[in-house]
């Protein structure tokens, strides 16, 4: 369950394999934290943006799909701001060299949803309830009760803990660890700024920031291969639990502050506050620090009688929080899958 790229990436593993699945998927979208904004001459991302070269998995699957990417724009100097003021720093040393999907990250989970077999992929199925029944494990939803011999939960371990009623319940450790690993990017808000060209790029700067005062404390260039479409983008990062997140005139005096008069009118601005997203991040998301328990051991054991197998980047060991740690999870996932299938 779950159509984020983990989901995606492990039901093509076992289809490859020769297995029937079905995705279900609570959104009327695939993707998850792989969302684009589609703009002229590429794509926005809300969500997972980069890719990073010593991440092969991801690499591979790009490579199988054929799909276009660009790298990361670094030339020019950063920006800093703190209390005192705002000063340029030379020769960026905020950004590394990293890849980005051209026509926006959530290509990749299209790309890989295009694969799977007609009908599939359930959307609007939200799932309540998984539990076992003799030789079965079922997935409940709205829409009926799905069966199979084995389960995938590509979902935050948390937000699984939070939506779903486990029949018999999960064990004491896992429970536990479940409610209380965070969700990666679950309580960040990410601000899209779109404007008609790279300005910043005509001032020597890299459209990299890094900020003590905010409201973004993180700022990259997010514009296309060629310079379009043009972008910036920042993270914003968890308020006090119950207050708003950034106002758009917030971000503006900003990008103000740190690139000049020419930020003061983005074409489009967009604010996504991934706390709102019901599907990705539970109620209390923002409390949610302990992250020493991402890929944590209990995740690698299969659940519900060996039938509940674990596959959302948190759950990874390598690389939790990026995309190549979802497809970790994904592939650790459907081969333990292929593996109880064939004993």
């Amino acid at each position: 369950m779950g159509a984020g790229i983990a989901g995606l990436a492990a039901a093509r593993v076992l289809v490859a394999e020769g297995l029937d699945v079905t995705v279900l998927e609570a959104r009327s979208r695939v993707g998850g934290r792989l969302l684009s904004l589609p703009a002229r001459g590429g794509g926005l991302d809300l969500g997972a943006t980069w890719f990073w070269p010593n991440e092969p998995r991801i690499a591979t699957l790009i490579a199988e799909l054929g799909i276009a990417t660009h790298g990361q724009f670094l030339a020019g100097a950063a920006m800093y701001q703190d209390l005192n003021g705002v000063q340029r720093l030379d020769d960026n040393p905020i950004d590394v060299p990293s890849g980005r999907i051209s026509a926006g990250m959530q290509q990749l989970a299209d790309a890989v949803a295009s694969e799977l077999p007609a009908g599939s992929i359930r959307l609007a199925h939200s799932v309540t309830l998984i539990g076992l029944a003799a030789d079965h494990i079922a997935a409940e939803t709205p829409h009926g009760r799905f069966w199979g011999k084995q389960l995938i939960v590509a979902i935050p371990p948390a937000l699984a803990s939070s939506t779903i009623d486990f029949v018999p319940g999960l064990d004491t450790e896992t429970a536990a660890v479940a409610r209380r690993t965070p969700v990666w990017m679950g309580a960040m808000t990410k601000v899209v700024a779109q404007f008609s060209s790279p300005f910043w790029r005509d001032r020597g700067l890299a459209g990299s920031a890094v900020s003590h005062v905010g409201p973004m404390r993180e700022i990259h260039d997010m514009s296309g291969g060629d310079g379009q479409p043009a972008a910036l983008f920042g993270f914003v990062p968890p308020p006090v639990v119950g207050q708003r997140t950034v106002t758009a005139k917030e971000v503006v005096e900003q990008l103000v502050a740190l690139f000049g008069p020419d930020a003061t009118h983005p074409d489009q601005l967009t604010i996504h506050d991934w706390s709102d997203e019901s599907y990705t991040s539970p109620p209390g998301v923002e409390q949610l620090d302990a992250y020493e328990l991402f890929g944590h051991p209990c995740y690698t054991r299969p659940a519900l009688d060996g039938r509940l197998h674990w596959a959302s980047t948190e759950t990874s060991l390598e690389y939790p929080g990026h995309v190549e740690g979802a497809l970790a999870a994904a592939y650790r996932a459907a081969g333990a899958v292929v593996r109880a299938t064939r004993t």
